[in-house]
């Protein structure tokens, strides 16, 4: 049996153990199976991967950055973001190599192409984590400029209150990447003036649980276009069991 699975902290939060469930069903694959490995301190690693023989992995907050340190390898676009969220595992005789990747880059990649237009310039970026990494680099492919909101000051982040509306109106594009929204804390949203917010705005959040956020819900009474994590959550995922199955990665 090849075993694969999600480690971050807590886990309530995540659909990926029962994707890849419904996806080994569907799919006839009966040789694999996919857990949670809720870890409460990254250091717990080594011992998940030497006991529990391992394949491949997911990651997710809070350890997308902190878990490089581990690996024998990183592909040149998690290297480039600083973030990781798989591990693909190759067994050598007593040995594991670790190698890490990071198939957000491809679920965003994925959403955000069919909505991008010429008339989408400028993006607000909300919150400044790992998955924060990967949507700006995407960004930076698709030549769309942004502006990073954090909730405390950083050097090259705005903070919430500094949103006045001009900075509203000039902007086209609003990604939450921070949990914000996310089940049990369903009712939790970014500090936005959603009453500035309108038709030409488009609104992308990464929470997938629940797939209508309040952030979505909010803009979708100002009119914006909503855009929920599930197809990126699909994305990624099909881009990890691709890492794990393929001798090219």
């Amino acid at each position: 049996m090849r075993k694969f699975g999600l480690i971050g902290y807590p886990l309530r939060h995540s659909f990926s153990r029962k994707y890849f469930t419904e996806k080994f069903s569907l799919e006839h694959i009966r040789d694999c199976s996919y857990e949670n490995y809720p870890l409460t301190t990254i250091g717990q690693l080594p011992d998940l991967i030497l006991y529990e023989n391992i394949d491949g992995l997911n990651v997710t907050i809070p350890y997308k950055s902190a878990v490089i340190r581990y690996l024998d390898k990183i592909d040149p676009e998690a290297d480039a973001i600083g973030a990781v969220n798989v591990i693909k595992v190759r067994r050598m005789k007593d040995k594991a190599e670790l190698s890490g990747f990071n198939s957000d880059i491809t679920g965003i990649r994925d959403t955000l192409t069919p909505v991008i237009n010429s008339e989408i310039k400028n993006a607000l970026v909300l919150g400044t984590g790992g998955s924060s990494k990967a949507v700006c680099y995407v960004l930076e492919e698709i030549n769309v400029q942004y502006t990073l909101i954090s909730r405390e000051k950083k050097s090259g982040c705005l903070t919430y209150p500094d949103i006045n509306p001009e900075i509203i109106r000039n902007t086209q594009l609003i990604i939450n990447t921070t949990p914000l929204g996310m089940y049990p804390e369903a009712d939790s949203k970014p500090d936005l003036k959603y009453d500035l917010l309108g038709s030409k705005h488009i609104l992308f959040d990464l929470v997938y649980n629940p797939e209508i956020t309040t952030f979505l819900r909010m803009g979708k009474e100002s009119g914006c276009t909503i855009i929920s994590g599930l197809k990126m959550l699909h994305s990624q995922a099909e881009k990890s069991w691709e890492i794990w199955n393929n001798d090219s990665f």
